[in-house]
């Protein structure tokens, strides 16, 4: 049976936060204490390094980390050390932990989390790794992959209003504060807003939070922005597979990812963003875009889709079997992973995607743009400006005309560097690549003629005055190889789209932040 949420109690909870910093119970504190390879396998889940660093180590955040992080129960006295205001006792009066004899029992986990400007702390209830016992079926999930990856990716431009759907412990609405006047969140757990209305409070944070499904909290609202952490696992509708509420819709197949699609437009302001990540099945018979092309037919959503990564059926079954804690090779493992295979096969599902999605409302009337793109490998740390910036650029290809886009004088990215490669003894290139050091580390192959326009690219003159240069030149020259103009304009506008080519002017430029 689950234990309750913890309590909030403002007096104490300004006491737990100024006892958490002093003691050093914060990311960088962490880290230090632990060092990479033991922080490493913490991250990977492998309690044993961090219980052997922690066993004999005087600091006070080592008294935290094994009575939060591993569960193990810890003498009081060492407690009320690392808590000097707060004390013991203060952690069982907020219901964070629990009297045993004389020692303590975290009841829940807690955990510091923080971005390059806050330090904040979430609790959530104990990992598989400090429970020793299955999950259950309300379990709130702390800070995960998944919500770290959201939270990097999300665009942050200034909004008056932002909505989380599926706060679940609340880590996308602490980020939100800092860029939006007013949160709105919603969960179908009541437990996960218990815990989001605690961490929130710890945090200094108000957040009106809502309990229902998707939109209907919201019924009749609009939003600057929307980020979502969506329980988007496709899980098997079996009777004896478990459903936990962080990561199960109740939806067969991936049926929250495109209702999250079809209907978050009615609750976007012109000009709304919304930003999600979620799974989403492939077929043998049908292409990833042309699923995804479906599901944004008669939205009148503008949608930038990066597929990050593919799984076969085995490999996801293997991932989500064992997420609730049943061992590998045990009956009921085994039976669920049986499970996952049956459903995946019952639907000729061959792979499944995972991905980033960025929608928007346009702000005027216009048709929208769709860009399914395939980016996989290590990307830059936050992308969440780089987000901002793509989708900017987009708008403003779709707002404007080849004409305009040729009239533009573009620079070239300051991470945009030229790669050629030829044959020994060879005076041409047989490849010309542009390639991105930052951002989404892109690498897009040129001819001469792309080549000799972004390496003239400025800011100063425009694309159109330098092509017909370029096609001068190589007129001269004899090359065999002139400006298809409309090709030419096409792969500007690809190069524009992606961050290779900015513009500096003030006012609506897709520069990248």
């Amino acid at each position: 049976m689950s234990v309750r949420p913890p309590r909030i109690v403002p007096d104490l909870l300004d006491r737990l936060r100024d006892d958490l910093t002093a003691s050093e119970f914060t990311v960088d504190g962490i880290e230090a204490l632990l060092g990479p390879v033991v922080g490493g396998a913490l991250s990977r889940e492998q309690t044993l390094p961090v219980e052997r660093v922690t066993r004999t180590a005087t600091a006070p955040a080592a008294a935290l980390v094994r009575l939060f992080t591993l569960g193990v129960e810890v003498p009081f006295d060492a407690v009320d050390a690392a808590l000097p205001t707060l004390g013991g006792d203060g952690l069982v009066e907020l219901g964070l932990a629990d009297r045993t004899g004389a020692d303590l029992r975290a009841q829940c986990d807690l955990r510091p989390y923080g971005d390059e400007r806050h330090t904040w702390w979430v609790a959530s209830d104990l990992a598989v790794s400090s429970r020793r016992a299955p999950l259950e079926p309300d379990h709130v999930l702390g800070v995960g992959g998944a919500s770290l990856t959201l939270a990097s990716w999300t665009p942050r431009p200034p909004v008056r209003r932002a909505l989380d759907i599926g706060v679940g412990c609340g880590v996308q609405a602490l980020h939100l504060a800092g860029h939006a006047q007013q949160i709105v969140a919603t969960d179908v757990s009541e437990r996960a807003l218990a815990f989001a209305r605690f961490n929130a409070a710890l945090a200094g944070q108000e957040w009106e939070l809502r309990e229902g499904n998707l939109f209907e909290p919201v019924s009749g609202e609009r939003f600057d922005l929307v980020v979502s952490n969506p329980p988007y696992v496709i899980t098997p509708r079996r009777a004896r597979v478990p459903l936990f509420s962080y990561r199960d819709a109740g939806r067969a197949g991936d049926g929250v990812v495109e209702d999250l699609v079809r209907g978050v437009g009615d609750v976007l302001v012109p000009g709304g963003i919304a930003h999600f990540i979620g799974n989403w099945e492939i077929r043998a018979d049908l292409d990833w875009r042309a699923r995804w092309r479906g599901w944004l037919q008669g939205t009148g959503l503008d949608a930038w889709v990066v597929q990050r990564d593919v799984q076969d059926p085995a490999q996801y079954a293997e991932t989500w079997a064992r997420d609730g804690g049943h061992l590998p090779g045990s009956f009921v493992h085994d039976e669920l992973y049986a499970s996952w295979l049956d459903d995946f096969a019952s639907r000729g599902v061959e792979v499944i995607g995972f991905g980033v999605v960025t929608l928007q409302r346009p702000a005027s009337e216009r048709e929208p743009f769709v860009d399914l793109a395939e980016v996989g490998g290590p990307v830059a740390q936050p992308m969440g400006p780089v987000v901002l910036a793509g989708l900017r650029a987009r708008t403003w290809l779709a707002e404007h005309d080849d004409d305009a886009v040729l009239a533009q004088a573009w620079r070239a990215a300051d991470d945009v560097t030229i790669e050629t490669h030829s044959r020994p003894g060879e005076s041409d290139p047989r490849v010309i690549l542009a390639r991105q050091g930052g951002g989404l580390r892109l690498a897009r192959r040129l001819d001469t003629v792309t080549a000799a326009l972004l390496s003239v690219c400025d800011g100063e003159l425009s694309a159109g005055a330098a092509l017909s240069a370029i096609d001068a030149v190589l007129e001269q020259s004899g090359a065999d190889e002139t400006d298809d103009r409309a090709q030419t304009t096409q792969v500007l506008r690809e190069l524009v789209a992606d961050g290779f080519l900015v513009r500096d002017e003030a006012g609506g430029s897709p520069e990248r932040e």
